[in-house]
């Protein structure tokens, strides 16, 4: 997990987008945001980015296709599945089924409600972040000589 890569954001809601930037921007995170306002374009940028992003947040309630049709997809493909990234949803609207399903049937770090203030946003994306930065997470088999060179450090 490239913990300076990324942050992959799929929300079709702009003034969404705007607050989560602003409160990434105030918890003091400077990961490049790479937005998609549908789980199509998303899945094309993670299929053939060179990139390696440091966390996926992805709204439940999609056009075209949901967050957990699109993670299902993402499960689905091994290479993807591979790459191990954290996978967070962050939705208005959550309902039990939704939950249930993230984490019985699919590889989901997180499920959150965005909240009702922007420092309740500010202090959940906060321990979120902070979370994943301390986390240890399986490499990318792309980047085994990050590995070779870290067991070495490590001796």
């Amino acid at each position: 997990m490239a913990k300076d890569g990324p942050i992959v954001i799929i929300e079709d809601d702009l003034d969404d987008r705007q607050t989560l930037t602003e409160a990434l921007k105030d918890a003091e995170v400077w990961n490049e945001l790479v937005f998609f306002g549908n789980s199509d374009d998303a899945y094309e940028y993670l299929k053939n980015t060179e990139r390696h992003p440091f966390i996926i947040l992805c709204d439940v309630n999609l056009p075209r296709q949901n967050g957990i049709e699109f993670k299902t997809e993402l499960d689905n493909d091994p290479l993807m599945r591979s790459r191990s990234i954290p996978f967070i949803f962050y939705t208005t609207y959550v309902s039990q089924y939704a939950v249930n399903e993230a984490y019985k049937n699919l590889t989901v770090q997180g499920f959150f409600q965005k909240n009702n203030t922007y420092k309740e946003l500010k202090d959940v994306i906060r321990i979120i972040i902070d979370y994943w930065r301390i986390c240890r997470q399986p490499i990318h088999p792309e980047r085994k000589v990050a590995v070779k060179d870290e067991k070495s450090a490590n001796e």
